[in-house]
């Protein structure tokens, strides 16, 4: 192809995504973004994806360093899932699961996730309730944990704890679980009987103390705040395994299971979001194993279909429904798309590639160990304080101060300038604050791990050089 031919094809290329960009600004309203800042210079318009990259309508290829949003897990153009979701449609595209009907693929999937579902032998996962996402999957979470306190008689066990920072969702109710303070602000939530504690982020919180000890101090907070509420009248604690939209904060490995034995001290149920790290995102199948604690109800999401399709739901123990099923009579709860047979299809299709290809035994034993020595080279990178990975998901911390950790001027958003040069230079990296997020999917192979983290150096050394620039450091 000529240059004139080339220049002409790319100029086509930009009209084109201009006329789309005009479009987007004119009739649709995006999550989370200020509209009239992104009418100003236009949103990226994202054409195909293959494997672990996608392209722009410009045709600039883009190595996906947070899984679409830490979804797909199989990596894009997976010709399982997309056939699964074909011969479902064609055989049947969509019906209920009220008026006592069921399907198929809802039947199987349950089984399935359940037949993955963390080894408890006291108190196993027996039921899976089916949802659109993980929003809804989490309001499902208020619904059965209130339901479940009321049928046994305790109607004063209204109070969930979450943490602040934390990401349960953005429908009202999953909102108010989550402690995003901004979201608050706009709906006036949280709602009733929903509390937040600190989260447990040594870099932030932990002063002087070794990260295990900071782990038990974090934990203590949800007993001080289960004694101040009244342990008769807290219903629940929500958490993730490791918040992922918080910023990837991983908790010391004391975490957890001190919030366990807290838990089972006060009677209170514990909730374990994982729509984020469920179905192999941190080399196990559950995060929860990974941290050691046993849940009586799992959220999840996301990996559970690879986001090939929209699917979310609620793991219950045997403890829940035994009370919710085996007392309870009719749970006045659900949703259309409950149980919906093609995302159920897809959703199968998954767990069978997950497990035919041996895909969260590889995370563990293969791509998890290189991304964790790919994060310990990054901790003398001169903006990075704190480097961190669990599985396959990863936190940078930039500082201005290395030594002591001294944030930078928020003002700067500096998180925002490391994304500038990401995108620039082809590459997915997330900004929360000044912490840099990524979450490949879990097929990547080593060599790119390897082009990913290549592309991590240059994008903070173009970082470091602008910050000097403009007289920062």
């Amino acid at each position: 192809m000529s240059t004139t031919t080339q220049e002409s094809s790319q100029q086509q290329k930009h009209e084109a995504t201009q006329d789309i960009q005009v479009l987007d600004s004119a009739h649709y309203f995006h999550p989370f973004t200020d509209h009239a800042s992104l009418a100003k210079r236009g949103a990226r318009v994202i054409t195909k994806a293959e494997g672990i990259y996608i392209w722009d309508s410009e045709g600039k290829k883009i190595l996906d360093g947070m899984s679409g949003l830490w979804c797909v897990n199989v990596g894009y153009g997976r010709r399982e899932l997309i056939e699964a979701a074909t011969k479902q449609l064609e055989t049947l595209p969509y019906y209920n699961s009220f008026f006592q009907t069921t399907n198929v693929p809802a039947v199987e999937l349950a089984n399935a996730i359940i037949a993955v579902s963390p080894k408890q032998p006291d108190n196993p996962f027996t039921h899976v309730f089916f949802s659109g996402s993980g929003s809804e999957g989490n309001d499902t979470v208020v619904r059965a944990v209130r339901r479940f306190w009321d049928i046994k008689g305790e109607h004063q066990r209204k109070t969930i704890i979450s943490r602040w920072n934390a990401y349960h969702g953005s429908t009202v109710a999953a909102a108010s679980l989550g402690g995003m303070k901004g979201m608050h602000e706009h709906g006036d939530l949280p709602i009733p009987g929903i509390v937040h504690i600190d989260q447990p982020y040594w870099a932030e919180h932990g002063g002087d103390l070794s990260p295990e000890a900071f782990g038990l101090k974090a934990a203590s907070w949800l007993e001080d705040k289960i004694l101040e509420i009244g342990p008769e009248k807290v219903a629940a604690f929500i958490g993730e395994p490791v918040q992922g939209a918080g910023g990837v904060i991983i908790p010391p490995s004391t975490y957890w299971p001190e919030i366990q034995r807290i838990c089972r001290k006060y009677g209170v149920l514990i909730c374990a979001d994982e729509v984020i790290c469920g179905f192999g995102r941190l080399g196990v199948w559950f995060g929860c194993e990974k941290m050691g604690f046993e849940p009586d109800m799992i959220t999840f999401a996301k990996g559970v279909t690879s986001g090939y399709i929209p699917l979310g739901g609620t793991m219950m123990t045997k403890r829940v429904t035994d009370v919710l099923i085996g007392l309870g009579g009719e749970f006045n709860h659900g949703y259309t798309y409950s149980g919906h047979p093609v995302a159920c299809a897809v959703g199968l299709a998954n767990l069978r590639y997950l497990q035919d290809n041996k895909i969260v035994e590889k995370v563990a034993s293969e791509l998890a160990p290189h991304l964790a020595q790919h994060f310990e080279a990054l901790k003398d990178h001169p903006l990075v304080g704190m480097a961190e990975s669990c599985g396959l998901v990863a936190g940078i911390l930039l500082v201005k101060n290395k030594a002591s950790r001294e944030a930078f001027d928020p003002a700067l958003e500096v998180g925002m300038i490391c994304r500038t040069h990401c995108f620039a230079n082809g590459l997915i990296m997330r900004a929360v604050g000044d912490r840099m997020i990524i979450a490949p999917p879990l097929v990547s192979t080593k060599q790119e791990i390897d082009e990913l983290m290549r592309l991590v150096h240059l994008c903070l050394n173009l970082t470091l050089n602008e910050l000097k620039e403009r007289g920062v450091l």
